[in-house]
């Protein structure tokens, strides 16, 4: 009987109404969320027309190390005959995808490594990654506060109570969380501007904190053959040096604090 009773209170208007709220954009939000998308999309295609008919057929986000092998093979002579059109469907391609979220930028990064080389490659991934960042702060501080209140609320919180204790040092703390794993980049880019981050302190621990991970994919993707996995960029031994390099960031405040209890 309680069963069936729970049943028909699930199936009632009420609660339907109620599992319809808890959606956390409203519809407002959610017009402007595909307003952005769809202007980013325009350019995106407008890009692509410039290219060489003949291209189309080679273009497929890889998902995989043998995807982008083959995904090298075919575009490396485009790169070389049309540098200018290949960079700006690149970068357009990267800034898309890092502002929506949308999983595969470390490929597009082994790609920049494979394609220019190690200076050049570095430089087109930091610059992408804070760009796409930077989009995805803004596009947070106009519809983001309900989506990680419900995604990830905890995570939030605990977010939130760091950043409190570490408003005088802020910037070495997000230096911190960008070069070592600690917490996921699209969580950073999405909590930042909730959590009151000002955008000059972001976009520098952006830029800066990106080199080191970015040195080690773009720098990977010269030896694709020899890579098997995604995994294989991140062992112990990169992470550690990672954490270490983290570790510099922070000691400034770590001293501060041991002068103010001494």
């Amino acid at each position: 009987m309680r069963d069936e009773e729970k049943a028909k209170e699930d199936d009632s208007p009420s609660a339907k109404r109620a599992k319809f709220e808890r959606f956390p954009l409203t519809r407002w939000e959610l017009a402007a969320a595909l307003g952005v998308f769809f202007v980013f999309s325009s350019g995106l295609f407008c890009i692509y027309l410039t290219m060489p008919a003949a291209e189309y057929g080679k273009l497929k986000l890889p998902r995989t190390i043998s995807d982008l092998r083959l995904l090298k093979d075919s575009l490396a002579t485009y790169a070389n005959e049309y540098p200018a059109q290949f960079i700006l469907g690149y970068c357009s391609t990267y800034i898309f995808m890092q502002t929506f979220m949308i999983p595969g930028t470390i490929f597009m990064s082994l790609l920049a490594g494979a394609l220019f080389g190690v200076v050049r490659g570095i430089f087109l991934v930091v610059f992408n990654a804070t760009a796409g960042a930077s989009s995805c702060f803004f596009l947070s501080k106009l519809i983001g506060r309900p989506l990680v209140n419900w995604l990830w609320p905890e995570k939030l919180r605990f977010f939130q109570a760091e950043i409190a204790k570490r408003r005088e040092k802020l910037l070495n703390y997000m230096l911190f969380l960008r070069v070592t794993p600690t917490l996921p980049n699209l969580f950073i880019n999405l909590a930042s501007p909730i959590v009151d981050i000002p955008f000059h302190i972001f976009f520098l621990a952006t830029l800066l904190g990106l080199i080191p991970a970015s040195y080690i994919t773009v720098r990977a993707g010269l030896a694709l053959g020899d890579l098997k996995s995604v995994k294989d960029l991140y062992d112990f031994k990169t992470l550690s040096v990672l954490f270490i390099i983290g570790s510099i960031s922070i000691f400034p405040t770590l001293l501060k604090r041991k002068r103010i209890y001494e």
